[in-house]
């Protein structure tokens, strides 16, 4: 898929004057709240019209002030899941899941509801009304709408926002399989950066009613590294672990990951902060944290005012924080050894 926007568009006081192009099957655009990711969105999906400009998808001109094309929602066969799942509170789960496809041209059938809610596992939900579901629930039967409608284009503005964290990466496998098993790629807005990295390859970075850049989820997220209240987020999915004295212990790289609480079955998503990471230059002879990882330096990255040092043991990685005096005083340099200390708690358990 490649989006090209030349847009602009006055809302109030708001101005949104955005030129640039962007290729991916999963697209996200990101930016604060107010910042005009929605609009946006609205704009890409006819919802609004732009007052000059053009955007086009491929090949399809979706608006062109030039030539007199804009067309309609319909038209541009774009479906969208927001932060509500917004569904008919007067029609059962089936219904509502039938609404889009019912509307869709047979041409167009390609998902059938079957497939559909095998890959979302709703078919336990089929016969229930919408008041009966819980809030995750609710949003994979929104998503399963939208996707039954057999979009070029799947939108998804903000759909994890208000749902709890617990909710939030149990829905997003689902939003993925989604685009995988059918092949639809979608835009994804978020201000989240760890959504960001969890859902996107390809991010455009909105502010002030502007597109500031155009980058991946990890260049965003080193980005803003020494700004971020958390740091840059470390994911690491993991499985098979070993119960010893109670902690769960993850093959990881080299060796192994020792962390608090986690699965013994199945992969397990954790975070772990960059700042959350201590950095040795020599084997220290006893540390109270768990695990003392022997790593290589695979490079050193600015950000604001801090370092990011990122660290390989086998084919794994991780990305450390530190004060350029601690570079300095630890001479790290790409292709050093260090040891890194982290405590068995400092991993969350994600989903």
């Amino acid at each position: 898929m490649i989006l090209r926007i030349d847009i602009e568009k006055t809302l109030g006081e708001f101005s949104l004057k955005m030129k640039s192009e962007i290729s991916g099957e999963r697209i996200g655009i990101f930016g604060a709240s107010g910042s005009g990711k929605s609009t946006l969105v609205h704009l890409i999906a006819g919802l609004l019209h732009p007052d000059s400009g053009e955007l086009y998808l491929d090949d399809a001109c979706l608006y062109s002030g030039r030539k007199s094309i804009n067309l309609s929602p319909e038209q541009r066969r774009i479906a969208l899941v927001f932060q509500q799942a917004m569904l008919f509170p007067h029609l059962g789960v089936k219904a509502n899941l039938l609404y889009g496809y019912k509307r869709c041209r047979p041409e167009h059938r390609k998902i059938t509801p079957e497939a559909l809610t095998k890959v979302l596992n709703l078919e336990h939900l089929l016969d229930r009304g919408v008041g009966n579901l819980s809030g995750g629930e609710k949003q994979r039967v929104a998503l399963g709408r939208a996707v039954l409608a057999n979009p070029r284009l799947l939108v998804m503005d903000e759909p994890l926002s208000a749902l709890d964290d617990s909710l939030r990466y149990q829905i997003i496998p689902y939003l993925r399989s989604v685009s995988e098993e059918f092949r639809i790629p979608y835009i994804f807005i978020s201000h989240s950066i760890t959504e960001m990295q969890l859902m996107t390859d390809r991010v455009l970075v909105v502010q002030n009613g502007r597109i500031s850049g155009v980058s991946t989820p990890d260049e965003l997220a080193r980005a803003n590294m020494s700004v971020s209240p958390h740091g840059y987020m470390n994911l690491l999915r993991l499985k098979d672990p070993v119960m010893q004295e109670g902690l769960f212990h993850y093959p990881w790289g080299n060796g192994s990951l020792i962390v608090s609480y986690g699965r013994l079955e199945g992969e397990s998503l954790f975070e772990l902060s960059s700042r959350d990471i201590i950095l040795f230059k020599k084997n220290p002879e006893a540390i109270s944290a768990r695990n003392l990882i022997e790593c290589r330096v695979a490079e050193i990255f600015d950000s604001g005012g801090r370092k990011g040092v990122v660290l390989e043991s086998g084919t794994q990685k991780l990305v450390a924080e530190i004060v350029r005096t601690a570079a300095e005083e630890l001479e790290i340099s790409p292709g050093a050894t260090l040891f890194a200390a982290v405590k068995a708690s400092s991993f969350r358990l994600l989903g």
